[in-house]
């Protein structure tokens, strides 16, 4: 384990945790200590940095020694880089976070989605569109379905898009090599080491641009969820109506009840929108959280 090599190196600059570390290692018995074993000899303070640092782990029976071999190893003479910088977290190719020529057309097309909201013949042409699809459905079901169908959809597809369009690997070593340059800054500055101190300040200065990378990953899927999902909306804003703008005539809106606010008309505002973004939103992220935990699909990197 080179993290628990990298880490004893660490403590052993300090000669108090030199020592502390060489005790572990002279009274483990089978691989495990407790802390009677070694109480009238350790503070509780050093004790818990062996814990908190990873080299002590739980065992069957007390603490175990993460890697005996890792341990003993990072006891030899620090390496320099060790101490004042050098992330020991293995970074992914920044040429594989590009775009495709795909992904830069489907937010070109988005682009020109999102002029929909607020021009009406483009809108017009997209809610037409949609409605070759959606109309049928509104014909054979209540506005409140509809929509609970298009939810549903569109949280069916976010959460598959998300799931093989970002890199989770990559999203955790981004997350990763951040926390260990705090972690490495906060103990340079626990033991007054000036030049580790600017040579980590430089490292992190250099990994802004992680930053970057983690949006850029983040950011690709949404391009092709909001591809699918604005002209669901706009078919929605064009059918229904917002802002000044009526919606087709011959639609049935019959009141909705919502949580809180009670019986609304679709129109109604709420807070600052119309109910019927309201009830999507609310569909959205109840069908998105039930389709996550059915697929058994994680939106959050693993450090």
């Amino acid at each position: 384990m080179a993290r628990i090599e990298k880490r004893t190196r660490e403590l052993a600059s300090e000669p108090e945790m030199r020592e502390a570390i060489e005790l572990v290692l002279e009274r483990a018995e089978d691989g495990e200590i407790q802390w009677v074993d070694v109480r009238e000899d350790l503070t509780s303070g050093q004790w818990g940095r062996l814990i908190e640092r990873g080299l002590l782990e739980d065992g069957e029976a007390g603490f175990a020694l993460a890697d005996r071999g890792a341990i003993e190893s990072g006891l030899e003479s620090p390496d320099e880089d060790d101490l004042t910088g050098g992330s020991d977290v293995e970074l992914p190719d920044s040429e594989e976070t590009s775009w495709s020529i795909y992904d830069k057309g489907a937010a070109v097309v988005t682009l020109l989605f999102f002029v929909g909201y607020s021009y009406g013949p483009v809108r017009g042409i997209v809610g037409g569109a949609m409605d070759v699809v959606l109309g049928p459905l509104q014909d054979a079901l209540p506005l409140y379905a509809v929509i609970m169908i298009i939810a549903t959809l569109t949280g069916l597809y976010s959460t598959l898009l998300r799931a093989n369009l970002m890199d989770m690997d990559r999203m955790a070593a981004y997350q990763e090599r951040m926390k260990d340059i705090q972690e490495r800054r906060k103990e340079a500055k626990e033991r007054g080491d000036d030049d580790a101190m600017e040579a980590i300040q430089e490292e992190q200065m250099e990994a802004m641009g992680d930053q970057l990378g983690m949006f850029k990953e983040q950011f690709r899927p949404m391009v092709w969820i909001m591809v699918l999902t604005i002209p669901a909306f706009l078919w929605m804003y064009w059918k229904i109506g917002f802002r000044g703008a009526t919606g087709q005539p011959g639609l049935d809106l019959q009141p909705i009840v919502l949580p809180i606010w009670g019986s609304v008309t679709w129109t109604d505002t709420v807070f600052i929108m119309p109910a019927w973004i309201i009830w999507y939103f609310l569909c959205s992220m109840a069908f998105t959280q039930i389709i996550q935990k059915g697929l058994n699909i994680s939106m959050s990197p693993s450090t």
